[in-house]
């Protein structure tokens, strides 16, 4: 694992590798990279990078720093999986000072309950008091 570092500096961030990453991922398809920039500008953000600088995974969180924190957009290029790189980035996350003692940290997951239960996450104590406003597709409609 010593051929990745992770980072927590905006200053390194490859906004176009991001975007290249992110607009293929079922969450946000097709987001336009504007709106993405204006997103990872306004939060928390964590990238791997390999040895020669290429930034194969990210996190990024969305915090007041001090009670709540939503942790989203996190991926590792398909090429870069099954070498422990996902544990490697959520243990920054978790152990990064800006998002100890939070109230609620809170994530949405299709399919990595597995990766994010290893990190305390479970499912909801009560569903039923969450809620939310979904637009599906906001991002594939003409501008």
């Amino acid at each position: 694992m010593k051929d990745y570092e992770i980072s927590f500096e905006d200053s390194r961030l490859d906004i176009e590798a991001i975007h290249a990453a992110l607009r293929r991922m079922y969450w946000c398809e097709d987001i336009p990279r504007d709106t993405l920039a204006k997103a990872i500008a306004n939060s928390l953000n964590f990238a791997a990078y390999t040895q020669g600088g290429a930034l194969v995974a990210f996190a990024r969180v969305v915090t007041d720093k001090s009670t709540f924190a939503y942790l989203c957009d996190v991926y590792v290029l398909e090429e870069h999986r099954g070498r422990g790189l996902s544990k490697r980035l959520m243990e920054s996350v978790m152990t990064h000072p800006d998002l100890q003692g939070l109230r609620r940290f809170f994530l949405v997951t299709r399919d990595a309950h597995g990766l994010y239960e290893q990190f305390g996450f479970a499912r909801a104590t009560h569903p039923d008091r969450a809620m939310e406003i979904v637009r599906p597709g906001l991002y594939k409609r003409p501008v």
